[in-house]
């Protein structure tokens, strides 16, 4: 449909799960991709799978000198970035007595400093072209409700929520779109690793949390990565160019807003 026919997008944690779902379907729509992972391999791998309108990127979006070169790397390339995803992120369990001050950081480096200071980099780029543009970060349905032993994810997706809504208003006038998305259960590679840490934290078998809370899915099942990047796609095309400030659930009915 080539609905970004044009459009120059950045998606971090691009390289594997729901961050490479998306890629692949910008590119499907039209766009140029720049995938920019840890996992610098697999996003060279993947870049090259995708062709010549896409290119790897080695970022940790916790240093800021990484973040300012990869943007800076990509308008060099081609000219402009018109969306931004800010999918990369972590998950830990941990409960009340065994958090430590390593780990908070840690979390809230990567999944809010990182999200407000990619949203820094390339804002003024946005600014200057006068074109507008389209941020969306992830949050998560753990963002919208608090769980047990999990007291720093869940915080840190309810802050993506809150920064997503300020940022929405101060760059409205830029006609630059800030949303979000709070995915439900998604069967991703992350999975396997929050499998194993419900297993020790509840005291069950391995593969019993997945099982679980698939089945207790409004629909079903869990979801799969391309259930999360059609919406990423609708959010960052025209037909999403009314709405700003929000956080849409796409978790097979989890949580009602």
């Amino acid at each position: 449909m080539n609905r970004l026919d044009g459009k120059v997008a950045l998606v971090t944690g691009g390289a594997r799960g729901i961050g490479r779902a998306i890629c692949e379907a910008y590119m499907a729509e039209g766009a140029k991709v720049a995938i920019a992972d840890l996992l610098a391999e697999e996003a060279e791998t993947l870049a090259a799978e995708l062709g010549p309108n896409a290119m790897a990127l080695a970022l940790d979006v916790t240093d800021l000198p990484a973040i300012s070169a990869a943007v800076a790397r990509v308008e060099a390339a081609w000219g402009q970035i018109d969306i931004l995803v800010n999918n990369a992120g972590i998950f830990t369990m941990a409960s009340i007595e065994e958090i430590t001050l390593e780990e908070y950081r840690r979390q809230y480096d990567i999944n809010v400093a990182g999200t407000l200071f990619m949203i820094q980099a390339v804002v003024p780029g946005m600014k200057a072209r006068g074109n507008g543009g389209a941020i969306i970060n992830f949050s998560s349905q753990a963002g919208r409700r608090g769980e047990p032993n999990i007291s720093l994810y869940c915080s840190t997706k309810a802050a993506v929520i809150s920064i997503t809504q300020s940022l929405a208003l101060e760059l409205a006038g830029d006609r630059i779109r800030v949303n979000a998305i709070a995915p439900g259960v998604i069967d991703t590679p992350m999975w396997e690793v929050v499998d194993g840490l419900f297993a020790r934290y509840e005291n069950k078998a391995v593969g019993q949390k997945k099982r679980e809370v698939g089945e207790a899915v409004p629909l079903g099942y869990m979801g799969h990565p391309e259930d999360v990047a059609e919406p990423c796609v609708f959010l960052a095309s025209e037909e999403s160019r009314y709405i700003t400030a929000q956080t849409l659930n796409v978790d097979g009915g989890n949580w009602m807003s």
